[in-house]
């Protein structure tokens, strides 16, 4: 099937799928980059949301149904909507942040360049010009993905799962610290005679 779909495609002749593969590429990209530039942490969330969907879109543009499934209802689904309660329940600001910048802009800048052209050579090595018929019938089965999953990266799934898991209760464990704080400093501030919490004692 890549043998007889090499020899009728070429990087010349790129078909319709491919095309819009290439566009939503564009579009997830630049999604991505809102995400780790902007100063407004609700914003970085929203817009992960739309880098994560357009994830979805390229799973489907190659016959993965079920893995856009599970991206579409456990990441966005499920893992924004949890780091969305964890901004609510730790009370992280809405606005532009400061403390969202931590200055290592170039530190971080340099890692992710490392790492996507590692990831690029590493995929272009691996297949090279071998092409993926995408008329043809979908490879991304659930039967051949679960086995794969269960197979061989049962413990990464596990282990993610733990991790979401200890990010939440460390949320709520900050928001309860919080609240506990604000009510010992109002029980050590000496009340003002004559101030309104004063007056509401009386009343």
């Amino acid at each position: 099937m890549a043998t007889a779909a090499a020899g009728t495609h070429g990087f010349l002749s790129p078909t319709g799928v491919e095309i819009a593969f290439l566009l939503v590429g564009v579009v997830t990209f630049g999604a991505a980059l809102v995400t780790v530039s902007t100063k407004q942490l609700v914003h970085a969330a929203l817009w992960l949301v739309a880098t994560l969907g357009g994830l979805a879109v390229e799973y489907l543009l190659l016959t993965a149904e079920f893995i856009a499934w599970v991206q579409v209802l456990i990441y966005v689904g499920s893992v924004v909507v949890l780091l969305l309660f964890g901004l609510m329940l730790t009370k992280a600001p809405i606005g532009r942040s400061p403390d969202a910048d931590s200055g290592n802009r170039w530190a971080a800048l340099t890692v992710a360049i490392a790492a996507a052209a590692a990831l690029v050579w590493v995929v272009v090595d691996a297949f090279r010009t071998t092409w993926i018929d995408l008329s043809g019938p979908a490879s991304g089965s659930t039967e051949v993905t679960g086995a794969s999953l269960f197979q061989h990266w049962v413990l990464p799934f596990e282990a993610l799962s733990v991790l979401l898991l200890a990010a939440l209760v460390g949320a709520i464990v900050l928001s309860r610290k919080a609240k506990a704080d604000a009510a010992a400093t109002a029980a050590s501030t000496p009340t003002v005679p004559g101030s309104r919490s004063e007056k509401e004692g009386v009343r």
